[in-house]
């Protein structure tokens, strides 16, 4: 690395114990992101298509574990803080992906539908809203459920 560059990355002034903490946080972020791209919810950086692979995410997602295991009792709140809720996002996503396998050829759902695309209620148009609420209780019912 030179000193030419300068980026927001750079962490030559930082005291030991916050580039490990810096690295640990990036490290992560880095097993976090190739689970959620193997989960196909986030496009690969080359092709920019969605990839689904369950069990290159779970490999990822036990390496994350083994981290947690590992790591319990060495790591400040914040890193522990972040590895957990790194774990739920990608534990979550996992079992979203088993449970809505994405078809062959099928367009990956968003997340949640954009607003500007919810077409205003028309009175002569009933069954423009009978999706609506089918949609509802979907989106109710993943986050009701038990593990």
């Amino acid at each position: 690395m030179s000193d030419s560059h300068d980026s927001p990355n750079d962490l030559t002034g930082a005291s030991p114990a916050q580039m490990q903490s810096a690295l640990f946080a990036s490290m992560v972020l880095q097993q976090t992101n190739m689970a959620m791209m193997f989960l196909g919810q986030v496009p690969h950086p080359d092709s920019g298509k969605t990839v689904t692979d369950l069990e290159a995410a779970q490999m990822f997602i036990s390496q994350m574990e083994m981290l947690e295991v590992k790591t319990k009792g060495n790591l400040t709140k914040q890193e522990e803080a972040l590895l957990k809720q790194s774990l739920t996002a990608v534990r979550m996503a996992f079992v979203d992906a088993v449970e809505h396998p994405e078809k062959p050829g099928e367009a990956p759902k968003p997340a949640e539908p954009p607003a500007a695309e919810t077409p205003a209620p028309q009175p002569d148009a009933p069954p423009a809203e009978t999706p609506a609420p089918a949609a509802d209780a979907e989106s109710r019912k993943k986050f009701s459920k038990k593990y």
